[in-house]
């Protein structure tokens, strides 16, 4: 039997997880080094899937693996990637040893742990950020339906006790944080997903039935039923595939997020500590939008056409809305969060504008929106964490007592409004081709979040990094090499990224190409290419 990569890959950091958690409570700078030695870890182990994975071999998805796991009822452990899975698998492995060390200190208890004290903060803070990263990459991984369910739920117990038990120790208005304020966000963060996970149980019920009732035995494997399908044995009614298609996609609005549907995002990331921050919009809702890639498009072809323009609709609603509310925000960790609800539009508009500069601008969005987010909001952290207040109104001056930390804050911004040469650009100008290819109105109208996006990112820095030195900041100090070593990395891959993309472009468009014969779409023919072809036919 070959060696289980993409088993190895997710069981790491579980391990790693399960490892930090039973470290003594006196030792928690041992704790810290062991959750960021598993991290590392993990990272090389995605950098091998990376390196394993061809893009241009024959079949959906490689590294493979396939284990009875529940015969009476068609449960499979089946594991397989595509180049879609392996770009979001790599960049969740970048992205945790950032949070683990720029959450370095934010666990730290504020009196000293007695031997007594059965819970342990820091170890329990490092743990369960390894046992998020340890969901998150299985479900990238996982071809059976109600494998990705497990663990797309699973992923919901650790964000809990990460926002109501690890949240910011610096409120809005600069006191200590009110426990009530954080568990308020965390109870709507898992109300909110566990309804939408809720529904899609029973959608997945459903398409087992279906399964069952037409192929003689039912089944979860993804491969199976969109082979079923091609093969003529597997026709879901109209009314039934549209029903399935909505219990799924529900769910997936919830964690992307999707307006309206988006509520809990402000809230978790506004009482969160800037690295759980990072987590939430970088990794977690990443799944979302994968599994609308993943499993709505190729289980629900005929639904996903069907209800393509309402879901236009919405997100052109989420990036409008948006980014009109992150001008309008006094909260710079809130800011970002209502500026991720406008790039999540974008990125849903990508995958449902059904053609493949779309869709692979969409997951190109994924990744660069992970980096420049992760060093928009760490930077953000950085600052909030040595002036003690989250608003935007406390601040001034700050590039000439930190010039590095205002000149990585800024840089971090430019990503986000998605400037020419910075990683970001790339990804929403395809998004934005593709998308007009189809649906020109859609497409024009979108543009003027990217408009609005210069408005917020602009004014922000101008308010905290521009003008008179407050008294406040006066004595600030610049990065210190901890925080150099988090944020540099992410501004060199935004700026390598920026300038050549190819590498992701590569390793994503077979996998867009394959998703869009499944769903059997094509690119719209120019306009140009027509009429050459309609003058050399007369």
């Amino acid at each position: 039997m070959s060696f289980p990569l993409l088993t190895a890959t997710a069981a790491v950091p579980a391990i790693g997880a399960i490892a930090t958690a039973a470290v003594p409570a006196a030792k928690r700078t041992t704790a810290k080094w062991l959750a960021l030695l598993f991290s590392l870890a993990t990272l090389v182990l995605a950098a091998v899937v990376a390196v394993r994975f061809a893009p241009g071999a024959k079949g959906p998805f490689q590294l493979t693996e396939s284990h009875a796991w529940i015969r009476d009822f068609g449960v499979r452990y089946e594991l397989g990637v595509d180049g879609i899975a392996v770009a979001l698998i790599a960049l969740t492995a970048l992205l945790v040893p950032f949070v683990i060390l720029a959450g370095w200190h934010d666990a730290d208890p504020l009196e000293d742990v007695t031997p007594n004290r059965r819970w342990r903060p820091t170890q329990g803070f490092f743990a369960l950020v390894l046992a998020v990263e340890a969901m998150v990459v299985i479900s990238f991984e996982a071809t059976d339906v109600f494998l990705f369910y497990i663990f797309f739920e699973a992923m919901l117990i650790p964000m809990y006790f990460l926002i109501g038990g690890f949240g910011d120790r610096a409120g809005a208005d600069g006191e200590e944080h009110s426990a009530k304020l954080r568990s308020q966000a965390a109870v709507k963060f898992l109300l909110y997903n566990l309804a939408g996970g809720l529904i899609m149980l029973a959608a997945v019920i459903g398409l087992y039935a279906a399964t069952a009732d037409q192929l003689g035995s039912g089944t979860f494997s993804l491969t199976e039923i969109v082979q079923a399908r091609a093969d003529g044995k597997l026709a879901l009614g109209t009314g039934t595939e549209r029903l399935l298609f909505l219990g799924f996609f529900f769910a997936f609005a919830v964690k992307a997020p999707l307006w309206p549907l988006h509520t809990w995002l402000p809230g978790a990331m506004g009482e969160s500590t800037a690295p759980v921050a990072v987590l939430i919009t970088a990794v977690v809702d990443k799944v979302g939008t994968f599994a609308m890639l993943r499993f709505c498009l190729q289980l629900f072809p005929e639904a996903s056409s069907w209800a393509t323009p309402v879901i236009l609709v919405l997100a052109l609603i989420s990036i409008l809305y948006g980014a009109l509310l992150a001008v309008g925000q006094r909260d710079i960790k809130r800011l970002v969060a209502y500026a991720s609800i406008s790039h999540f539009g974008f990125i849903v508009m990508g995958i449902f504008a059904m053609t493949s500069q779309g869709q692979g601008g969409a997951t190109l969005y994924m990744v660069n929106h992970g980096i420049s987010t992760a060093a928009l909001m760490l930077v953000a952290g950085f600052l909030i964490s040595r002036r003690g207040s989250r608003l935007i109104a406390d601040y001034g001056g700050v590039q000439k007592v930190a010039p590095v930390l205002a000149g990585t804050f800024l840089v971090g911004g430019l990503a986000t409004l998605s400037l020419p040469g910075l990683a970001p650009f790339v990804s929403e100008f395809l998004v934005l081709v593709g998308t007009f290819s189809r649906y020109p109105a859609v497409g024009i109208v979108a543009t003027v979040g990217i408009v609005l996006a210069a408005l917020y990112v602009l004014v922000l820095y101008q308010r905290t990094m521009t003008g008179p030195v407050k008294a406040e900041v006066r004595t600030m100090p610049d990065l210190k090499a901890r925080e150099l070593a988090v944020v540099a990395p992410l501004i060199a891959l935004l700026l390598f990224l920026g300038v050549y993309p190819k590498p992701l472009t590569d390793l994503v468009n077979p996998a867009v190409d394959h998703t869009l014969s499944v769903v059997d779409r094509h690119d719209p023919r120019p306009d140009v290419a027509v009429k050459a072809d309609a003058e050399a036919a007369k």
